[in-house]
């Protein structure tokens, strides 16, 4: 909920440093103004969310009343999980919610303006050379010695647990992070495009590559994205058998 307009970024670089501006105003909030932001996630209060503007600020607000909205929202109800959990964690659940919202807002843009798939790689890369909001919250920031390296160490730690990928694991579809999809090449060659996408969501019926949180049912095996059936890693670590809407509603028929 912004109040004062901000320009449209319309090119990759200026997406990025929409991006770049949001960001740094979450990590400001979750981090060296935290105790400001702690306060203001007032539990008796309504449905309140944690913006990041582009001039490098943060606010918490409620929800804008427009349906749709003209950017996509972050998280509803922040405040309500703040005295359920402890701090730490609460605000790791709120740096993991964050980083997905600005990643639905650039790609919003990359949407709206027409960016075609080299311009939608060119971005996802500037904005993964970047350490997530959640890595700098938690305090696990690698040092950026080989960008590839790093990223792959990371994936392999937030998949360890239940968060187990589907090839090492096909009988615990409860949390994972692996899509059933092939490892995108670095290649960028156009006529493997439908194959590296692999099989689609259940949900929406859209297909991407293994950069998104997918979870599996384990009535049905269909393959969801995270975000369509409303289920994020952090809830998923809990799960420790998973129905999608469609089994569950069948289930509640018998």
């Amino acid at each position: 909920m912004e109040g004062i307009p901000h320009p449209i970024p319309r090119t990759v670089e200026e997406v990025f440093i929409d991006f770049k501006g949001r960001r740094a105003g979450l990590i400001k909030a979750l981090t060296a103004e935290v105790e400001k932001f702690y306060q203001q996630c007032d539990p008796e209060k309504e449905n309140l969310c944690l913006y990041g503007l582009p001039n490098e600020t943060w606010e918490v607000n409620l929800p804008v009343e427009e349906v749709p909205p003209e950017l996509p929202e972050p998280a509803l109800g922040i405040n309500f999980a703040r005295d359920g959990m402890q701090e730490k964690d609460w605000l790791s659940l709120v740096a993991v919610h964050s980083d997905s919202w600005l990643l639905a807002v650039a790609f919003y843009f990359g949407a709206r303006f027409g960016f075609g798939k080299n311009e939608r790689k060119r971005l996802f890369h500037m904005i993964n050379d970047l350490p997530t909001i959640f890595e700098v919250v938690s305090g696990t920031v690698k040092q950026p010695k080989d960008q590839s390296a790093t990223h792959n160490s990371s994936s392999k730690s937030k998949s360890s647990g239940k968060m187990q990928s589907r090839q090492s694991e096909p009988q615990n579809k409860a949390a994972k992070m692996s899509p059933p999809s092939k490892e995108e090449d670095d290649s960028g060659e156009e006529e493997e495009e439908d194959d590296e996408q692999g099989a689609s969501c259940g949900a929406c019926g859209e297909s991407y590559g293994t950069d998104e949180f997918w979870i599996c049912c384990d009535v049905c095996e269909k393959w969801f994205h995270g975000k369509c059936v409303k289920i994020t890693p952090a809830k998923a670590e809990h799960i420790k058998q998973y129905k999608c809407p469609g089994c569950s509603g069948k289930r509640a028929r018998v």
